[in-house]
This record gives C-alpha cells, sequence and structure tokens, in this order.
C-alpha cells in the first residue's frame, strides 16, 4: 500500500526536473560565432538600406511638380526594391534556406533585428505611399 503513495511524488519530481531542464537556456548560442557577431553586418546592411530609403523619401517628399516625381520614379523603384531584396534574404536565411545565422541564444539580438525590420517595413510601407499620385489641395 505505502508503495502507492510513492509513485505521484516520483512522478512529480521526474515532472519538475524535466521541465527545469528543458527551461534551462543554453550557455553559448547554437551556431558556430556569437549570435551578436552574426547579426552585426546584417544590422549595418539594414541601417544603410534604411538611409537609402529615408533619403529618398525625402527627395520624393521635396519634388515641388509632378515632373520632377517623375524623374526621381526609378531611382524610388530601385531603392525600394533593394529594401524588399534585402527583407527576402533575411526571411530565408531565418527559415533555414541559406544555412544557420547563430541567433539561436541571445534574444536581445533577436528582438533588435525584430525591430530593425519592422522599422524596415515602415520605411517601405512610406515610400509606397511616396508613389501614390499627389492628391490636389482644395
Amino acid at each position: 500500500m505505502t508503495h502507492f503513495r510513492f509513485i505521484p511524488l516520483a512522478l512529480a519530481i521526474a515532472t519538475a526536473s524535466t521541465l527545469v531542464a528543458c527551461n534551462t537556456a543554453p550557455t553559448m548560442p547554437m551556431g558556430s560565432a556569437s549570435a551578436n557577431s552574426m547579426a552585426t553586418p546584417d544590422m549595418a546592411r539594414m541601417d544603410a538600406q534604411m538611409k537609402t530609403m529615408r533619403d529618398m523619401h525625402e527627395k520624393m517628399m521635396n519634388a515641388k511638380t509632378p515632373e520632377d516625381r517623375s524623374k526621381l520614379m526609378a531611382e524610388h523603384m530601385k531603392a525600394m526594391q533593394g529594401g524588399m531584396a534585402m527583407m527576402g534574404d533575411m526571411s530565408d536565411a531565418s527559415m533555414g534556406n541559406k544555412g544557420v545565422r547563430g541567433m539561436t541564444g541571445d534574444m536581445g539580438a533577436q528582438h533588435q533585428m525584430m525591430a530593425k525590420r519592422m522599422e524596415m517595413m515602415q520605411t517601405m510601407m512610406t515610400m509606397m505611399m511616396d508613389r501614390m499620385p499627389v492628391a490636389p489641395s482644395k
């Protein structure tokens, strides 16, 4: 009879130790390099692309006439396509199509990269709005 009282206790201890082992963060990221060293080149590329897109947006906002805007459209489209290609490259890499990026263990780097991607998407949406015809003022 006493044997059956210890079975739930043994199960509870086994479950608790398994949960603790599963929730313990690894001491090193899974990649061959640290997470920060892998994220830095991508973040630098994103910063450069963001600057290009913001500069292009400013040029579009400063264009006074529809003719000036139409002259900028090819350069504007190139900047947008560069941003879209970069986002595609990064999502391919995160899905495993281009190998492991090494960001498996550093949540801070993952959060920073996600924030940069969101900022890039917002800038690209702004640039899409730049391509809309200017509404006549009333």
